[in-house]
């Protein structure tokens, strides 16, 4: 049994309607409360939002029958705090548990006791979809448009760019590469051959420290700076005699476990999607050991596309935007679009996906959410011939300059006094990315792509119920500002 939100008020508890929120406060948390506030209280939207939310509901779970589930607005207030606030899932049970206005807003009365467990958090939080989440962006945004008096007729100019969202990852070399792959296999291996009493892995754990030794044997011996031709010599001949030593130590682990997989009673005792993370995980190892080999031992230069940047997370890329200081990113790339109020229409993950082949697409869904889009500006990464024609299917203008040299017909479309204002107003996109970054979208705390998804859709919309609580705040002190002039008055 899950409901969107329950029909009857308990004891002590307060309608979301009447929590007092502070509009002099410039702290995060008002805003947000705010923005989630004015949603639940216009009704039309809410109606919309709960209806979107039905979804998340598999058809056959009843409403009325069954243990009661956590109610979806719940969810969706624990799940737009935990993006906009940068917050650990720690954090956000002990607020959820502690500040008096979240658990108002919770639907949790003065004498309620209820008190959140960590996994309660995580599993039902994981239930939204980005799909889901989108579809509530376009009434939050459409509903921040009515906030700062916009009116149907009026055009929406887009701004659209891209950073990179990066993965929780170390740094990847084939080295530690390959130590993640066996490490992992050991455990694993090691830790239902244990149930299933299968032999071999009694000493599982001093085995480990001593690959772990040869390791860092072999990145201390390729530390060394020497110059002097004998040494470089002398080095190099060690440095392949330990990388050999680490391949060895490395496959053993990886046969043996290759062996005991083939065990009947492991077999038995092993959960299927164990036994597949088992094998994926030798996979990679094999794949590093080769790796290993060709760079360290053959000075073989591996191809881009054969390398792998993380085992855990393995959808991170390696990146290099040519920013100053920042030599290579870890992660995925994220374009949005940020219209002239401030507001994030649409987004999009850029899966193994460049600049210019991302324009076209996301142009399109977000002209098909928000058709009044008429307008919108790129830089120059987003340029290609194709994208300058296709885009003007759905755009009236396209501020996308060129890259290298422009023919006369195209510095005249350049010089355009339109084209000129929307470009300077570009920029204003660095601001929107700049806070998306300080509210949780830096570093993706999720696993997995589909949890990078949630998490970045998550993020836009928390990002913008803040603007609208922001918004709703403004509007506010100037009204008290008025009220206070009238009693001076």
């Amino acid at each position: 049994m899950r409901q969107v939100q329950s029909r009857q008020l308990q004891i002590g508890e307060v309608d979301i309607g009447s929590i007092e929120l502070d509009h002099r406060s410039r702290d995060d948390i008002p805003q947000i409360l705010l923005g989630l506030q004015h949603l639940y209280l216009n009704a039309e939207a809410r109606d919309l939002v709960f209806s979107l939310l039905e979804q998340a509901v598999p058809e056959n779970i009843s409403p009325d029958r069954g243990r009661p589930g956590m109610q979806l607005w719940k969810i969706l207030v624990l799940g737009v705090l935990r993006l906009n606030l940068d917050w650990n899932y720690d954090r956000l049970r002990e607020m959820a548990n502690q500040h008096a206005t979240i658990r108002a807003m919770l639907g949790h009365g003065m004498y309620d006791l209820y008190e959140y467990k960590l996994q309660t958090i995580k599993d039902n939080v994981s239930l939204l979809t980005p799909e889901l989440l989108n579809q509530i962006n376009e009434v939050v945004v459409a509903e921040g448009h009515k906030i700062v008096g916009k009116k149907k007729e009026d055009p929406l100019r887009g701004r659209c760019d891209s950073y990179v969202l990066e993965t929780d990852v170390h740094f990847p070399t084939d080295l530690n590469l390959l130590f993640d792959a066996v490490r992992t296999v050991v455990v694993l291996t090691a830790r239902f051959a244990a149930r299933a009493e299968v032999s071999g892995w009694r000493q599982w754990q001093y085995n480990l420290n001593q690959l772990k030794k040869m390791y860092r044997r072999v990145q201390i011996l390729r530390h060394s700076t020497s110059k002097d031709p004998a040494k470089k010599l002398q080095r190099d001949k060690e440095i392949r005699q330990a990388c050999q030593n680490y391949l060895n130590g490395s496959q053993a682990l990886i046969n043996r476990a290759e062996e005991t997989l083939q065990d009947k009673a492991f077999i038995t005792i092993c959960p299927a999607n164990k036994y597949s993370s088992i094998q994926k995980f030798i996979d990679h190892g094999k794949r590093q050991v080769d790796h290993v080999k060709r760079r360290l031992i053959d000075h073989e230069k591996i191809p881009h596309d054969e390398k792998v940047f993380s085992l855990f997370q393995p959808h991170t890329e390696w990146i290099n935007k040519g920013k100053a200081g920042v030599p290579v990113e870890l992660g995925v790339r994220l374009a949005i679009v940020e219209d002239q109020y401030g507001f994030i229409l649409n987004h999009r993950v850029m899966e193994k996906e460049t600049d210019e082949k991302a324009a076209v697409p996301i142009i399109r869904a977000t002209k098909a959410a928000f058709p009044s889009l008429s307008v919108c500006s790129f830089d120059k990464g987003f340029h290609s011939p194709s994208n300058q024609k296709d885009l003007l299917k759905y755009l009236t203008m396209v501020v996308l300059p060129k890259k290298g040299r422009r023919t006369r017909a195209e510095q005249e479309r350049e010089n355009d006094p339109e084209f000129k204002a929307a470009k300077r107003k570009h920029s204003a996109v660095e601001s929107a990315i700049n806070a998306l970054e300080s509210h949780g979208l830096d570093k993706c705390a999720d696993h997995g792509i589909d949890g990078l998804k949630r998490y970045v859709a998550l993020g836009v919309l928390a990002r913008n119920f803040q603007k609208m609580g922001a918004e709703l705040q403004k509007i506010e002190r100037k009204s008290a500002k008025k009220r206070q002039l009238r009693l001076c008055g």
